[in-house]
């Protein structure tokens, strides 16, 4: 029986909510997650929460299955229309060409079986692409309210992806400005972890696209989130 990712306490939709307002940031998710798939293939999105991101991919004329094993949040995707897992297991070998997981692997507490059930699901010459928080030093109030087990670096996503048996071509940074409004949240907080409509809407408008131009000079170096790349070679064991 394959390990599926474990269920959770806290679904997290006050805060995808809120999330659907940084609309130049979702789209700027969108377009990677677009941008790293291989040809017309067969995709997955590996906790698809509300399916912010399954519907921006779709509405682009892109089929997306989804799994999710909130029961409140797979209710949502199938409310949407999406074909949606429930747990991993589901999934038979060599199902998808592509698979794409964002801000999903940090609540995982076991990441690596995590990753190798990615592995697992992958057709040969398949993509994963994993998008995560960055930097254990900006863990703070709102990642335990959602319950993250970690934040990530360039080296320790490589390295869960590597674990997994899976060839990692690309990892950086991005948003250099949110890592130090992170710094600030963090030092301002008074601990419930919430994040409000009106901050996200002004930084998505005004701060998000400076820092996306910053991020071309400091990807290799520092960022909000990171993200990397991984391709499946060979027979998995």
């Amino acid at each position: 029986m394959n390990k599926s990712p474990p269920e959770f306490s806290y679904s997290g939709v006050d805060n995808l909510e809120v999330m659907l307002e940084a609309k130049q940031y979702n789209r700027f998710l969108t377009d990677q997650v677009l941008k790293n798939r291989i040809g017309k293939s067969a995709i997955l999105d590996f906790g698809a929460g509300i399916g912010t991101f399954s519907t921006m991919v779709r509405d682009r004329g892109v089929q997306v299955d989804c799994l999710e094993v909130d029961a409140h949040q797979c209710e949502i995707l199938q409310s949407k229309g999406f074909r949606v897992f429930s747990s991993s297991d589901a999934i038979a070998d060599s199902s998808y060409d592509y698979i794409f997981s964002l801000n999903v692997f940090e609540h995982i507490e076991d990441d690596i079986a995590a990753m190798k059930e990615c592995a697992r699901i992958l057709r040969p010459s398949g993509v994963v692409y994993t998008y995560v928080p960055a930097f254990p030093i900006l863990f703070g109030d709102m990642d335990r309210k959602v319950q993250h087990y970690r934040r990530y670096t360039r080296a320790s996503l490589r390295a869960v992806s590597e674990e997994a048996g899976l060839k990692v071509t690309r990892t950086a940074y991005v948003d250099i400005a949110g890592f130090f409004a992170s710094l600030l949240y963090n030092a301002t907080s008074k601990g419930s972890g919430d994040i409000h409509r009106k901050p996200i809407e002004l930084y998505d408008r005004f701060i998000f696209p400076v820092s996306r131009v910053i991020d071309y000079a400091t990807n290799p170096f520092i960022g909000k989130n990171v993200f990397s790349v991984a391709h499946k070679t060979g027979v998995q064991r």
